[in-house]
């Protein structure tokens, strides 16, 4: 089974309330089985447009990864996040095929 992938852009416009969405989204992440793989770090947009916090999510599987963004606790997280910022979320099922080389 292929995990899941949250990959999120955020400009985080009040830190001061991003504390809170930070906070909020503990338990929904640690119910669901979330690990960060990428949150925040120094980057180079080498194409199209950035935002100035990158973070990627994975998660046991596709269906974990949307189940979380859909569940209430998140929900209410996510309310938190849009007093404190602009975000891009995509929630995208990872690739189990072949390699190059």
């Amino acid at each position: 089974m292929a995990k899941g992938y949250w990959i999120g852009r955020v400009d985080v416009t009040d830190p001061e309330a991003y504390k809170a969405y930070v906070a909020a989204n503990a338990e929904p992440f640690a119910a669901y089985g979330a690990r960060f793989l990428v949150r925040g770090g120094p980057f180079e947009c080498v194409e199209g447009e950035a935002r100035a916090r990158n973070v990627v999510i994975e998660f046991p599987s596709y269906e974990a990864a949307l189940a979380c963004y859909q569940s209430a606790g998140y929900v209410h997280a996510k309310s938190l996040r849009d007093q404190a910022g602009i975000a891009d979320i995509i929630v995208i099922e990872g690739y189990e095929g072949p390699q190059p080389g």
